[in-house]
């Protein structure tokens, strides 16, 4: 964790970028409390270094992950618009937090994806047809179950509508097995939230969708960062 700051000092949560940066990530950080700093993962040096500047992480979306990465060979039906130098960048920081286990982490669309494979899962490729379009915006409805890691930080569960846009996933096939599946799709089964149960592992959670875009979504998704910057400021959560 940074040192030399106040425990009054909003904790410094990294968002990772390659291309360029997304404000939706920033707001939603700033608003939950935290203080975000763009991780410009083309010019990173050591990730142990990184991680020393910060008090959590967060894995943004993106170009696939490669599927080089989970054992198999890039399949041309599938359309995989992978960056090779992004999952060298990003993929030893991901080990890194993970290895500290008090880390908080949380992954978001190919954050979650990235997540699942760095704990040793793999994804599917291509899922044809699962985006949904909704009044203009991609939304569908997945389900929470009860008592489960995402209804306690949601402060709700059951069902609800997110605004997913991917064409990779996992089933409980590919899942880690060291995960847990918080919320899952209702079409398919596609697995639309993920955290570790491990001992060490006091904060790392992974959702499909973007609650990072506020507008699309209903408020109670706001908590997701809320409680991720407890967890960042050493709060159990």
């Amino acid at each position: 964790m940074p040192g030399k700051r106040s425990p009054s000092d909003p904790p410094v949560i990294g968002i990772t970028i390659f291309e360029r940066e997304k404000a939706a990530y920033a707001e939603a950080i700033r608003a939950a409390g935290g203080e975000p700093r763009w991780i410009a993962l083309k010019t990173m040096g050591s990730a142990e270094q990184m991680l020393d500047s910060l008090d959590g992480l967060v894995l943004t979306g993106g170009a696939d992950v490669e599927p080089r990465l989970y054992g198999e060979a890039e399949r041309p039906e599938a359309h995989v618009e992978t960056s090779p130098e992004r999952d060298a960048k990003e993929f030893p920081l991901i080990e890194r937090a993970l290895a500290r286990g008090d880390f908080p982490v949380l992954g978001i669309c190919r954050g979650m994806q990235a997540l699942n494979v760095a704990m040793g899962g793999k994804l599917i490729q291509d899922l044809p047809n699962h985006r949904l379009v909704e009044e203009g915006k991609r939304l569908h409805e997945i389900f929470v179950p009860p008592g489960c890691r995402l209804t306690h930080l949601l402060g709700i569960g059951g069902f609800m509508k997110v605004n997913s846009r991917h064409h990779q996933g996992a089933t409980l096939l590919e899942k880690a097995p060291g995960l847990l599946v918080s919320a899952f799709s209702l079409k398919d089964g596609i697995i639309e939230a993920l955290d570790s149960p491990r001992g060490n592992h006091r904060w790392v959670v992974g959702v499909q969708w973007h609650p990072e875009n506020r507008d699309q979504l209903a408020a109670f998704h706001q908590r997701l960062f809320t409680r991720f910057i407890e967890a960042a400021k050493g709060q159990d959560v």
